[in-house]
């Protein structure tokens, strides 16, 4: 069973052998069939098989994704002065999905228009464009059959892994090499004045430390003085600083998904929290591990 990042589609993967003495002669299951698994009394995937395969050996190996499948489609959106709950809630209705609690995210998106692409890629700029403007991250994910919006300061789960305490290996790195920037230039048109607007945010410490790494970013012309400024601020501190990321590998705990965090004892770091990017649940007869990709937000 696999969680994906925030917008991407979780998966379960299952085999099994056809014909079992237990198995009963009218079981079977077809593409579109809804799957429920459910471990030590927790609901852990709600989904929809969407592959079927087997063979001479009498295994059968099925693939089921969660609702965020369905968000693959293309289609065309105009937004105007909506928080992104309200187009998740949009695109929910018109395609026949199912929401659960949606986080009010507080902040309304001035305008958006999305051309031909795909559903949740549209959501996913709502998500971005609430970032930058708030600082808050916000989590979007299939909860058992629900499309939820969790800010992830309510997903604190209250598990800690080290080399004494589930986790049987690691790797972790710093890199200034992706997502690092200590300049940030953001231009606005001017429709009044015929101009560019232009608002810069830096910070000369550590551009003397890793040299200038500049990010330009071209704002909505609806965006106002303050709004800009904010925006400007926002970048500068969402952005300057070492992209931190970690991989473990553990023993499985059904509590455990992608966008929970939680606490990792690691040598020469200590216990630090960290953001579940990606989440790997193995389940094979009485086994259970899990893989983990996280990062320091």
């Amino acid at each position: 069973m696999e969680n994906k990042p925030s917008g991407e589609a979780g998966k379960l993967d299952i085999t099994y052998v056809d014909h079992g003495l237990a198995q009963s002669t009218k079981f079977d299951v077809e593409n579109g069939d809804i799957i429920r698994f459910r471990k030590d009394d927790k609901n852990l995937f709600y989904g929809y098989v969407f592959s079927k395969e087997w063979g001479a050996d009498g295994e059968v190996k099925l693939l089921a994704y969660d609702q965020m499948r369905y968000l693959s489609s293309n289609d065309t959106y105009r937004f105007k002065n909506v928080k992104v709950e309200d187009i998740i809630r949009k695109i929910a209705k018109d395609y026949n999905l199912k929401t659960g609690k949606l986080a009010d995210t507080g902040y309304v998106i001035p305008s958006m228009l999305e051309d031909n692409k795909k559903l949740i890629d549209t959501i996913s700029k709502g998500l971005d464009a609430t970032l930058m403007a708030t600082g808050q991250y916000y989590m979007f994910y299939d909860l058992f059959g629900e499309l939820t919006l969790t800010n992830i300061n309510d997903m604190l789960l209250m598990l800690a892994v080290g080399e004494e305490s589930l986790m049987t290996d690691f790797s972790y790195k710093k890199s200034i090499d992706n997502e690092t920037y200590n300049r940030i230039k953001v231009v606005r048109d001017n429709k009044e004045t015929g101009k560019r607007d232009v608002y810069i945010y830096q910070h000369g410490q550590n551009i003397a430390k890793w040299g200038l790494l500049s990010l330009y970013e071209v704002a909505d012309e609806n965006m106002n003085p303050a709004q800009l400024k904010e925006l400007a601020k926002n970048l500068l501190k969402l952005n300057n600083r070492e992209e931190q990321t970690l991989s473990v590998e553990a023993i499985g705990d059904s509590r455990v998904r992608a966008g929970h965090t939680i606490y990792v004892n690691l040598p020469g770091e200590g216990l630090k929290p960290y953001l579940i990017d990606e989440c790997t649940h193995k389940f094979s007869g009485g086994a259970h591990t899990m893989s983990l990709n996280m990062k320091v937000v």
